[in-house]
Parts: C-alpha cells; structure tokens; sequence
C-alpha cells in the first residue's frame, strides 16, 4: 500500500508517508486511524513528496468534507504541516484550502525536512491541545 502512517503516542505526532500512487480509499483508511487512535490533537505530518494519485477531483473534495467533519464541535485540532512537490498543489488546493479553515497551525512546506523543523519548534510544541476524552466518529 502507498500511503503508511505512524502513530507516535509518546509524542504525540501522526505521521504519514505517501510512497507510490495513493487511492481514495487508502485516505479514508488513514482518517479511520487518524480518529481511531484519538489524535486529533496530535502534530500531524502528511509527506506526499514522494505520492502520486489519479483521485478524481470529486474525490478529493469528499476526502476534504470528510476532514473538515472532523473538525466539528469542541475539538481541538493538532498542528498539520504538509509537504508536497510544487506540480501536485494545484491537484490538492482544494483539500488544504478546507484543511485550513479550521483554527490550528497548518503550513505547507516543499521538503520533510522543513515540515519537521516547523513541527518541532517551541512554538508549534506549545500549541498541541490536551488529550480529548472523546473522539469523533469519522
């Protein structure tokens, strides 16, 4: 499968690695442990450097709705940092446009390597919700 993610509970961080071409239902596999593993609130990475995709724009603005359901309510969101080569942001615009509406850090970065230095600073750390007691349904 092209699209991993990692779990980090200790430190709260969700990673996710897209290594080849990712389909809609591998997303919607990844939400389902996102809100599975009640992280939310986590600092969250999406690496889609690497990725590839034929998700039709349809699709993708359905993976869109779905996060910004995630956001309803009381729940505090997580930092997300997104690193993606500069040919897929316009195939993805509309998704982080609805990623960021919600009140949270978010940036989009070109390497990792930036992705991660932004989610590591004091600033970013300091901004990490408590734990929710409850999780949403995705």
């Amino acid at each position: 499968m092209p699209l991993h993610w990692n779990v980090h509970s200790d430190s709260r961080f969700f990673e996710v690695i897209c290594d080849g071409n990712v389909e809609a239902h591998e997303v919607h596999a990844m939400l389902d442990a996102l809100v599975g593993a009640r992280a939310l609130g986590y600092r969250k990475l999406f690496d889609g450097t690497r990725g590839e995709t034929n998700i039709s724009a349809m699709e993708i603005v359905d993976i869109g709705v779905r996060m910004r359901n995630l956001h309803r309510g009381d729940v505090k969101l997580g930092p997300l940092a997104v690193a993606i080569a500069d040919d897929k942001y316009v195939l993805l615009g509309r998704a982080l446009g609805m990623l960021a509406a919600p009140r949270r850090p978010m940036r989009v970065f070109k390497t990792v390597q930036q992705a991660h230095r932004w989610l590591n600073s004091p600033a970013i750390l300091a901004s990490v919700p408590e734990p929710e007691s409850e999780v949403l349904s995705a």
